[in-house]
């Protein structure tokens, strides 16, 4: 087999692959096979007709057609190990030539992974947030706790911001009701973000048993997206009821006996948040910072792909919450040509982020091992609420493994980088990743100390760590996905 690589663009290659007829062989073989199976000769068993009369009765093109479908993909396999490609997506493949007997020739058009060398990454300055809890963040975390055990109490007034009714609905469109748009015995905290909108304001100065009709865009149901009457009707009012922050609530609301012990409580576990958080920024903006040290050209499929990929993740998260993408435009203040330009910026970033990791993991010689895969299926698993073999099933019934080899390895590759750039606090103060994970995990730190037997690799590290609290995900590891092939 004889291979030429022609490069198209710096991400694209063409490749026109020679083969010798005799290299057909096996394939030929077996399509003359699969074929007696297939026609019924009389005088001949099913699978016993000889090439010959298969040859008349189907003709000696169908085989051949045959045998190279069979044949091309390990051909275009073999060629791609032997130029050594990073070859992304699936090739463009046209056959240009076959000559029965003597010759096969095919061409293949795949994107490619960019040629490029990982830019230094040793002592490269990397600034995370303070990890100080303030009294008002105190504050506001036990007035969310307060707010998990407040009461509601029936009151006899008019709704206003802030109470909780609860309503019934209906809607009509030129007269005519709308079964499923109607809702009875509805709770509703007035001044939320509501999916109906117009919704708040209905219903503010209303008293129990009074109603208000008027006109909103239905968000489902058979006439999602259209005009229609809507009429709510106040069944009762209560207001919302919170407990002192005394001693008597830290007993109903933890195991402490005073507030000040429950206080003391929260401030710690803020912390612990603060410095997991410490550890996700810091790997989200080692890479950021390489980032913006080497320029690569990027294969405009995977930046799609990668689009596509996010358009369809918000897509499903807007349906879960009943919004529209409009809806969600307009509460982030965003034009529809604003999002898609922070979206093609965000999807370029992680394929880059991605290709860097990638080519540091080539570079390292880095690998994974079977319980590197397990360990992470066994995290994935509980942060999605999943049986692990339960989810290790389905990865392998999709094909997802290589995906998930590829997430690995460029999470390895990030701790490698993050073991090497420099972390500070914005207040100036060096970060040391391992004494801060020491903390987190409530283990004493001494300075100047011995600290004993190695410590487990920064990876399982982390991920162990994660599933207490889940830090902000890096670029790359979203973009550990559709486009994270491996090489062929």
């Amino acid at each position: 087999m004889k291979t030429a690589v022609e490069e198209l663009t710096p991400t694209r290659v063409k490749l026109t692959i020679e083969v010798p007829f005799e290299e057909l062989k096996p394939s030929l073989d077996k399509a003359y096979k699969e074929l007696a199976r297939q026609v019924r000769l009389k005088g001949f068993r099913p699978g016993k007709a000889p090439a010959r009369l298969i040859d008349q009765y189907v003709g000696r093109g169908a085989v051949l057609q045959e045998a190279v479908n069979d044949a091309l993909p390990g051909l275009y396999g073999a060629a791609i190990e032997e130029k050594e490609l990073f070859v992304l997506g699936q090739p463009e493949v046209e056959v240009t030539k076959i000559d029965d007997g003597k010759e096969l020739e095919f061409t293949a058009e795949v994107d490619i992974r960019p040629t490029f060398e990982v830019p230094e990454y040793e002592g490269l300055p990397v600034t995370v947030d303070d990890a100080v809890v303030t009294d008002d963040e105190i504050a506001e975390t036990l007035e969310n706790l307060r707010e998990r055990f407040a009461t509601l109490t029936t009151v006899e007034r008019a709704a206003a911001e802030g109470d909780t009714a609860t309503i019934d609905l209906s809607a009509a469109i030129d007269g005519e009701d709308v079964e499923d748009a109607a809702t009875k015995g509805y709770s509703y905290e007035v001044g939320t973000e509501g999916s109906i909108e117009g919704l708040n304001e209905a219903i503010v100065g209303l008293s129990a048993g009074e109603s208000k009709t008027f006109t909103s865009t239905l968000v489902a149901g058979s006439r999602k997206d259209e005009q229609a009457e809507v009429t709510v009707t106040v069944q009762s009012v209560k207001v919302k009821e919170l407990p002192e922050a005394d001693d008597e609530f830290a007993q109903l609301a933890s195991e402490f006996d005073t507030i000040e012990e429950l206080k003391d409580d929260v401030r710690k576990r803020l912390e612990r948040q603060k410095k997991l958080n410490q550890i996700g920024q810091a790997r989200d903006k080692a890479l950021e910072a390489l980032l913006e040290k080497v320029e690569i050209p990027l294969p405009d499929s995977i930046v799609d792909s990668e689009k596509q990929r996010r358009n369809e993740q918000l897509d499903q998260q807007l349906a879960y919450a009943g919004l529209t993408r409009d809806a969600y435009l307009a509460d982030e203040e965003k034009t529809a040509e604003e999002f898609e330009a922070e979206l093609d910026e965000a999807a370029r970033k992680a394929v880059k982020g991605g290709f860097i990791l990638d080519q540091l993991a080539l570079d390292e010689e880095l690998g994974v091992e079977n319980e590197e895969l397990s360990e992470y299926v066994v995290t994935q698993a509980m942060q999605m609420n999943l049986p692990p073999q339960q989810l290790a099933q389905y990865l392998t019934e999709n094909n997802q493994i290589p995906a998930l080899v590829a997430e690995v390895l460029r999470s390895k590759a990030l701790n490698l980088i993050v073991e090497h750039v420099k972390i500070s606090d914005e207040s100036g103060n060096e970060l040391d990743l391992d004494e801060l994970r020491k903390e987190i995990n409530g283990e004493t730190v001494t300075a100047g100390a011995d600290e004993g037997p190695e410590a487990a690799e920064d990876g399982e590290v982390a991920e162990a760590e994660v599933v207490d609290e889940p830090a902000e995900a890096a670029p790359a590891e979203e973009a550990a996905s559709d486009e994270g092939s491996t090489k062929s």
